[in-house]
C-alpha cells in the first residue's frame, strides 16, 4: 500500500508486524545505547517512520523525549498500545508537519528504502533538526546470510520487489552521504550490529514470503510471486539442505551525520 507520493504504508503489516520483525533482546539494547549516546541530552529527538515503536518506546523509557512521525495510522495505533503518552503524528516523512529546528536530533530505521523521495526526507531531517544536531539513520534492505537468497528473488521477480526508494548495497553509503552533504552535514561513523536469528529460519522466511508478510510482496503479481518462490527454494534446499535448520544473522548498519 503506497500514498500518493508512492511511499509504502505498513497498514496490512500493523496487526503481525512486531511479531516477524523481532530484534533480538541485546542487539536492542546495543541499538537503543547508541541512539542514547548520539541523541541523548540534545533535546526532543524525532523518529521517521516510528511505526509500532519497536525502538521509541525504549529508547522514551531511558528518558529521552522522542516524537514519531508515520505514514501508517494501523501502525500508530499498534505504538499507542504500548505508549498512552509518546507523541505521535500521522504523516509522510517527505514532507513533515514541524516547524524549522524543532529537535535536537533525528533517527530512522529501515524507511528510505521504501520512500521513492526519499532524498525529500533528507531535506527535512535537515530542516527540523538544529543547527549543529545529529542525525542517526540505518537504511534498510537485506544483508546478512540470507541476502544470495534475496538477490535470486530480485533476479526472479525484476522491478516489481525492489526497494522503491534508497537502495544501499555491500555498506555503499554514497547517495545517502551526498543527500546529507548537500546540506552541509558530515558523515562521522558507522555501526553495524549483527543480529543472530536461530529461530527465524529459511524456512520459515519462504513461509512469510507466500504470505506476503513483506511489503516486496505486496506489489508482486501473485502467480509470479508463486513462481519465483518455488523456484528459489528449490535452489536453497539443494544449497542449504533443510531449510528449517538454517537460522540466519541479519546486520543492522547505522550511519551517523553531523549537521552543521
Amino acid at each position: 500500500m503506497s500514498d500518493e507520493r508512492g511511499s509504502v504504508s505498513f497498514d496490512r503489516a500493523a496487526g503481525y508486524y512486531d511479531r516477524t520483525r523481532v530484534t533480538d533482546p541485546h542487539v536492542l539494547a546495543e541499538t537503543i545505547d547508541l541512539l542514547e549516546r548520539e541523541l541523548g541530552g540534545s533535546g526532543p529527538v524525532l523518529e521517521v517512520g516510528v511505526g509500532t515503536g519497536a525502538l521509541a518506546v525504549p529508547l522514551a523509557e531511558r528518558g529521552a523525549r522522542v516524537v514519531g512521525v508515520d505514514l501508517s495510522t494501523a501502525m500508530l495505533a499498534q505504538l499507542r498500545r504500548k505508549s498512552a503518552t509518546l507523541p505521535v503524528v500521522a504523516a509522510d516523512a517527505t514532507v513533515m508537519p514541524f516547524a524549522d529546528h524543532a529537535f535536537g536530533g533525528a533517527f530512522a530505521r529501515w524507511v528510505l528504502h521504501l520512500i521513492p523521495g526519499w532524498r525529500r526526507v533528507v531535506d527535512e531531517i535537515c530542516r527540523v533538526v538544529v543547527p549543529g544536531g545529529v542525525a542517526v539513520i540505518e537504511p534498510g534492505g537485506y544483508r546478512g546470510d540470507w541476502l544470495d537468497v534475496w538477490q535470486r528473488i530480485e533476479r526472479e521477480l525484476g522491478p516489481s520487489v525492489r526497494h522503491v526508494g534508497l537502495s544501499v548495497q555491500e555498506r555503499d553509503f554514497r547517495e545517502l552521504d551526498e543527500a546529507f552533504a548537500a546540506h552541509g552535514a558530515v558523515a562521522r561513523e558507522t555501526v553495524t550490529f549483527v543480529d543472530v536469528r536461530s529461530s527465524d529460519t529459511l524456512e520459515l522466511f519462504f513461509q512469510q514470503a507466500r504470505a506476503r508478510s513483506f511489503s516486496w510482496t505486496w506489489r508482486a503479481d501473485e502467480v509470479e510471486l508463486a513462481r519465483a518462490l518455488d523456484a528459489v527454494e528449490a535452489w536453497a534446499r539443494d544449497t542449504y539442505g533443510d531449510l528449517g535448520a538454517v537460522g540466519g544473522e541479519m546486520q543492522m548498519v547505522w550511519r551517523t551525520y553531523d549537521l552543521p
